[in-house]
């Protein structure tokens, strides 16, 4: 590779994206995102109703929206194949004390955060392997990094998506397939908005105060991380500038990890 050969800004026509969780926030982002830069998407979510509206905003542009629900394991076999670039991004969360956690939340979240990530890599490497070239993002979060009191569910998801991205980065290298986590801090989603009464009532404070006590407290850069700001990330990884990044976690995290 040469000096100009490398760009930061990747042409992904004729690439076949998949994103999950994609009926908004971050993955509507990479839908977005993706698909302005030439990709044809494939837009995956329990919200079917989410995914119109998207599919409508993006006209125009190469999105396929794709119904289902990934914590049904079984179901992950019927979504498309052939795909060049995945982002694992599909995630809930639940605010509760070990000891009163419910396990089958618990192991629903171990199987959409976790499992249905396994799955769908597995099912699209070899396609990757074929054509020597392939890109897997993980949507993980600091909580990839660190732990919080309350989330046992979401961060021991989390952790494990980490140790099955290295091993994919270890295995891929061969085959040119990279892949890396991108660990944000507080993204301002539908997600994080709907944590706020949880968080309230588990840390025993008003709703109004969340936000600074809870959310931004470990953070140097006292903001909430933007959608977009994750999203540029992911398409970055596709671009030859960062060829030789793979095994990573990427903090965007406003110095949460720099404790």
């Amino acid at each position: 590779m040469t000096h100009s050969d490398i760009a930061l800004a990747p042409d992904l026509t004729g690439r076949h994206v998949m994103v999950t969780g994609a009926a908004s926030g971050i993955g509507a982002a990479c839908v977005a995102t993706f698909a302005s830069a030439g990709a044809r998407v494939t837009a995956v979510d329990l919200d079917e109703g989410g995914l119109t509206h998207l599919v409508d905003e993006l006209s125009g542009l190469a999105v396929e929206p794709c119904a289902a629900d990934l914590a049904d394991l079984d179901a992950i076999a019927d979504l498309p194949g052939g795909v060049d670039v995945l982002v694992n991004n599909a995630g809930v969360q639940h605010v509760s004390p070990v000891h009163e956690f419910p396990v089958e939340r618990f192991d629903l979240i171990q199987r959409l955060m976790l499992q249905s990530p396994f799955r769908l890599i597995r099912a699209n490497l070899p396609h990757m392997y074929e054509q020597g070239w392939g890109r897997i993002v993980n949507i993980s979060s600091v909580h990839g990094l660190r732990a919080s009191a309350f989330k046992s569910a979401y961060v021991s998801a989390k952790h494990g998506l980490e140790g099955l991205s290295k091993v994919v980065a270890l295995e891929g290298a061969e085959h040119g397939v990279t892949s890396n986590c991108l660990n944000p801090a507080y993204v301002r989603t539908p997600l994080v908005e709907k944590q706020i009464a949880d968080q309230a009532r588990t840390h025993g404070i008003p709703e109004s105060e969340v936000l600074e006590q809870i959310m931004l407290a470990p953070v140097a850069v006292k903001r909430l991380v933007e959608v977009d700001e994750v999203a540029a990330m992911a398409l970055f990884l596709c671009s030859t500038a960062a060829t030789s990044i793979t095994g990573a976690s990427l903090p965007l995290d406003g110095g949460w990890t720099a404790h």
